[in-house]
């Protein structure tokens, strides 16, 4: 099993940044990527950004390409989420999950654990 905990979500203006933070706990030696996920109010579950394990590997949805920044420290077994340039349309809870999977893939279904989520609003 894999426990994953959220932080740093909170209230911003448009234009301003945050940085989520997701730490990984367990058996993260059998994870293989780590991603960011986002659900809107009575929206479905999106894709927003991806990082392998290694971090090799990124991807990003169109929506917050050149906005947003995935990292990892896996010294600290943490995953971030640099966003910048908000837009009230960034609002929602953010979710970190994690796939032990080999396809590097944004699809919600894949991935295995998933932490409690964090709000971010974004005020106009």
């Amino acid at each position: 099993q894999v426990q994953l905990g959220e932080s740093g979500g909170g209230l911003v203006q448009a234009g301003g940044s945050l940085r989520l933070s997701c730490a990984a706990s367990g058996r993260t030696a059998s994870v293989f990527a780590m991603a960011w996920f986002r659900q809107a109010p009575g929206k479905e579950r999106e894709f927003v950004s991806a990082i392998t394990w290694s971090g090799s590997r990124t991807n990003y949805a169109d929506s917050v390409k050149g906005r947003f920044t995935i990292s990892r420290d896996n010294a600290k077994n943490t995953v971030y989420l640099q966003m910048n340039s908000l837009k009230p349309e960034d609002t929602a809870v953010y979710y970190c999950a994690a796939d032990r999977g080999v396809v590097f893939t944004t699809r919600t279904t894949e991935y295995d654990y998933w932490g409690q989520g964090t709000q971010v609003t974004v005020s106009s």
